[in-house]
């Protein structure tokens, strides 16, 4: 590391906040409380993509951190699963992470992810990714003991699943960069961070 400018992830997601600290990023987290609901909601009504709602979510969360560290590399991240033209939450209970899993068994579904880096609320870069996932068909019973054995870490994720754990086991095949599955195209965002002196090169 370099002892370059500090960097703060506007996001709560702990996923993400691992992911960086593991990779050896001097990292600060300031989550950045957005209206996503609403904002999502106007942009669906504006026909957006899930992408376009994806990159805007994230690049508001960067705003306004940077807003309050003009001198900080910002990043902001977000992520909407979209399966069928519709958008999923994350599930409120159990219940909602089942049926979260029904709608999802058998089909393929994308992770619209935005990125972006700002400093002084200039975009310095941005990205869009959009992996896409293959669940394999799920009764009733395959969705329970799934639920039993994860408890209410389904509720994290908006598809009631961590690819990286026993969510695996939910999946016919995978399309697209493990970590940005994750949340986060990690290797660009190492890349971008070197070239502003964060990381040696």
């Amino acid at each position: 590391m370099s002892g370059g400018p500090a960097v703060i992830l506007a996001s709560a997601s702990r996923t993400r906040q691992d992911m960086l600290r593991r990779a050896g990023v001097p990292l600060q987290v300031e989550p950045a409380h957005v209206d996503e609901d609403g904002i999502k909601a106007a942009l669906r009504a504006e026909a957006a993509s899930a992408g376009q709602a994806a990159e805007t979510l994230a690049e508001m969360k960067a705003a306004k951190i940077s807003a309050q560290h003009p001198d900080a590399l910002v990043i902001g991240a977000d992520q909407i699963l979209e399966c069928d033209g519709r958008w999923f939450d994350k599930p409120r209970d159990l219940s909602a992470a089942a049926a979260n899993l029904r709608s999802l068994a058998g089909k393929r579904h994308t992770l619209a992810t935005g990125t972006c880096l700002m400093r002084g609320r200039t975009r310095l870069w941005h990205r869009n990714d959009a992996p896409a996932l293959t669940m394999r068909a799920l009764d009733d019973a395959a969705i329970a003991d799934y639920l039993a054995a994860v408890g209410d870490g389904a509720l994290n994720s908006v598809g009631a699943y961590q690819i990286e754990g026993r969510g695996a086991q939910l999946f016919a095949r995978i399309e697209g960069d493990f970590f940005t599955i994750l949340g986060l195209p990690l290797l660009p965002v190492l890349d971008i961070l070197r070239e502003h002196g964060v990381l040696r090169r």
